[in-house]
């Protein structure tokens, strides 16, 4: 077949094995992981992770992981599965998600981390591993120097990187000095069309918020503080996972039970705000307020829409 004048290649079509799989994405705590399980079950399909932090094993409550009963419900890849003291990052999150979708089994892909997703859609340029010299030197650097520095090494990458993201904004800093070209100009291979197979799951604010405050007084009571307590040898990544930073401030007698539980709340809030706005620039999934429909109308809703998918590929 010959294709039109100007046809630009789908994400599919850059990426055959992904004709049998559909995203599930959207800000923490919406209930992805139980939509996700819940469909996969009822068409026999697999649920691979999307999340950077419950791909490690251990820290099980802190990261929310979903429960044995959603788990039992079909087979899951990418949860509890690598080392806390293992550093990660999207690339070997990419190679790892590829290595199960190109079985070519049907697969829903479900997760919060919009980098991660990007990766397997989109791919990455390779780019130069942390130089641990240099790492250490940008880890005593204050954000707003690195955002700075970035303005100075790459304009265009620091209009579009989220300010907040101090790991993303140290990344990028160092990929300049390494590679001497800006950090954007090596994304070149995102500049293809926005993946379209999937759902990007939202709720009300109000109800978010509620949600999120919620799981966070339900952490605590499950045992978060001595899950914490306990946890040994973590590497960079498994650092940065919400949460710890606060619940060992609490440990070591700097804040209160109730105060920790706020800022964990908090910082949980601002977390969800930074994924919505990521997914609803980066992709063209179809959005999904939960708020207004029941769990068994959302089912039905993304398992046609999967069938679809899937009967295309």
């Amino acid at each position: 077949m010959v294709k039109a004048q100007g046809h630009k290649p789908d994400v599919s079509e850059k990426r055959p094995y992904l004709k049998h799989c559909f995203f599930i994405v959207g800000p923490t705590a919406t209930g992805k992981s139980e939509l996700a399980a819940a469909v996969a079950q009822r068409l026999g399909a697999e649920v691979v992770s999307a999340d950077a932090f419950q791909i490690y094993r251990g820290l099980d409550v802190l990261t929310a992981k979903p429960d044995q009963a959603t788990l039992a419900k079909a087979p899951h890849h990418l949860v509890g599965t690598v080392s806390l003291s293992e550093e990660m990052n999207a690339e070997k999150y990419r190679a790892m998600a590829e290595k199960i979708i190109a079985r070519g089994k049907a697969v829903i892909v479900v997760g919060g981390t919009g980098l991660y997703v990007k990766a397997l859609t989109h791919g990455l340029a390779t780019l130069p591993g942390a130089n641990s010299k240099l790492r250490e030197r940008l880890e005593r650097t204050t954000s707003e120097e690195l955002f700075r520095s970035l303005c100075t090494l790459d304009p265009d990458g620091a209009e579009k990187i989220d300010r907040q993201n101090r790991r993303r904004l140290i990344r990028a800093v160092e990929v300049c000095l390494l590679t001497g070209k800006p950090f954007s100009s090596q994304r070149i291979e995102w500049n293809q069309p926005l993946p379209e197979d999937g759902v990007l799951v939202t709720r009300e604010r109000s109800e978010l918020y509620a949600r999120i405050n919620q799981r966070v007084e339900e952490m605590f009571a499950a045992g978060v503080v001595e899950e914490v307590r306990a946890v040994k040898d973590l590497g960079p990544t498994a650092e940065k996972t919400l949460g710890l930073r606060e619940i060992r401030a609490l440990l070591a007698g700097e804040i209160s039970q109730a105060e920790c539980i706020a800022k964990i709340q908090q910082a949980t809030r601002r977390y969800a705000k930074r994924q919505l706005t990521w997914f609803q620039r980066q992709t063209n999934f179809t959005p999904l307020n939960l708020s207004a429909h029941r769990t068994s109308e959302a089912i039905e809703f993304i398992s046609q829409s999967v069938s679809r998918v899937f009967a295309r590929g």
